[in-house]
């Protein structure tokens, strides 16, 4: 009887899954513990790496954070587009989209963002790679916003609305950070529905549908 040989893994697919697993990790301490927490020696340990094997991928924090950064911003992009269009698909309540958008604004994910956005206010090599990236990741959110809200920009002041709603839902994340906001936050949204249905021109393709529908 012989015993048939179990394929290894290959040696790159072995490296490619623990830097994987190296900027997971990274995100998931910024938001937890913070920038000052965020080490390389931390993150091996929150990923189940070695240090050793952590430092072959990032030989410092310096290049694991800026890797994280431009990875946690890719995440975030790709979250937000598979959310909202699943939610256009729909039809989706105007109540509906931005209740979407204050849950992707108060995930470990944004709260990752602030984390390098409060170190990158007095870090000009750390803000020269977050701002670009920031930037990218707000202009596709907008895009994505209207898209989902059904919302007509040919309109004078419907893109500075959309772009409004974007900036509550990221201030209400803000809030969120120190204390549970959950309750407040609902009210607020609420109200800010009701504020956009009649300040927004919608496509007739994009409006709810009814019941009846």
């Amino acid at each position: 009887m012989t015993t048939q040989a179990v394929p290894r893994e290959p040696q790159q697919d072995r490296s490619r899954a623990t830097r994987q697993r190296l900027l997971e990790a990274a995100v998931e301490c910024l938001a937890s513990v913070g920038w000052a927490g965020t080490t390389v020696a931390v993150v091996a340990e929150h990923a189940g790496v070695s240090r050793g094997a952590a430092q072959h991928h990032f030989r410092t924090r310096e290049e694991l954070v800026t890797a994280a950064v431009e990875y946690g911003s890719d995440v975030r992009i790709a979250r937000m587009r598979e959310r909202l269009d699943e939610l256009a698909d729909l039809r989706p309540s105007t109540l509906a989209v931005v209740t979407l958008l204050g849950e992707m604004y108060t995930s470990p994910l944004f709260r990752a963002a602030l984390q390098l956005w409060v170190a990158a206010s007095s870090d000009e090599q750390l803000r020269a790679q977050v701002v670009p990236l920031e930037t990218r990741v707000g202009r596709e959110a907008h895009r994505l916003t209207v898209e989902a809200l059904g919302a007509d920009e040919s309109v004078p002041g419907v893109r500075e609305t959309v772009q409004a709603t974007l900036d509550l839902v990221r201030g209400l994340g803000l809030a969120d950070l120190l204390t549970d906001d959950s309750a407040r936050r609902g009210r607020l949204l609420g109200q800010w529905a009701a504020t956009l249905d009649t300040a927004l021109v919608r496509r007739p393709d994009q409006l709810p549908a009814s019941r009846n529908d």
